[in-house]
């Protein structure tokens, strides 16, 4: 397909959209009294305009049932992340019972850190991309120091080619051989969140188990925009969030 940078174009697209009728459903900001083309749900998503009510249903268990609410209602709230399971599971391509809603995305990313990144002996460096979503930089960061690493020392981060915007697939296959038996961890964003690349998650993953290494993915803002097959594809780990494309 040939794309155009014109109104007509676009509109013509926008005619094809068998997913149009989805912008119903949520409330679109306006500016001086038109809707917003919106451009940054990669940021935040607009409000679903079931929400409020939703989240209304909530305030009216806690004021009717108290402590309660956790085992009584419609919807207890000791059991919410069984709710979710199934749906979140189709999402990512994984099991239910491999998919538990808990937490945000950060605190989250240092559990599984907790439990996968295991650095020993000469096998402790991280691989992840370069211009990654600050807070995963923090958190590999605070993760490479509490185990007493420097994170220049610990914590490689692959930049595309001079000249390039985005990560060839190769070159990460190639810095994955060569860390070799010194890769703990490779940590890579399903869908970088300022280029947009979709990241070859699966040769990824083939790749980093081949050196023996865990491999995990920030899918912030891959979860709900692009295909998933994590349980096929055999990743250790994986987060994501529900406040962008979901």
């Amino acid at each position: 397909m040939q794309f155009f940078n014109t109104e007509a174009f676009a509109s013509e697209m926008d005619s094809k959209d068998k997913l149009a009728s989805f912008r119903e459903k949520f409330y679109i900001p306006l500016h001086e009294g038109k809707q917003m083309v919106y451009f940054t749900g990669n940021s935040l998503g607009l409000q679903p305009q079931s929400a409020l009510q939703a989240i209304q249903d909530e305030l009216n268990n806690w004021k009717d049932l108290g402590v309660e609410g956790h085992f009584k209602g419609s919807k207890p709230w000791m059991h919410y992340h069984k709710f979710l399971n199934e749906k979140a599971a189709e999402i990512v391509g994984a099991k239910p019972s491999e998919v538990v809603i808990m937490n945000n995305l950060t605190v989250n990313l240092h559990l599984m850190m907790v439990s996968f990144y295991r650095p020993e002996g000469k096998r402790y460096k991280i691989l992840m991309e370069s211009g990654a979503f600050p807070s995963d930089q923090y958190a590999m960061e605070s993760q490479a120091k509490f185990h007493g690493y420097d994170y220049e020392d610990a914590v490689v981060e692959i930049s595309p080619r001079e000249g390039e915007d985005t990560l060839r697939t190769e070159d990460i296959l190639a810095k994955i051989e060569e860390l070799g038996d010194s890769l703990a961890l490779c940590m890579f964003s399903g869908v970088q969140y300022y280029t947009g690349q979709y990241f070859n998650i699966p040769e990824i993953t083939k790749a980093g188990k081949k050196v023996g290494a865990v491999v995990g993915f920030d899918l912030a803002h891959a979860a709900g925009n692009v295909r998933l097959k994590l349980h096929e594809w055999d990743v250790d780990f994986a987060v994501w969030c529900g406040y962008k494309y979901l």
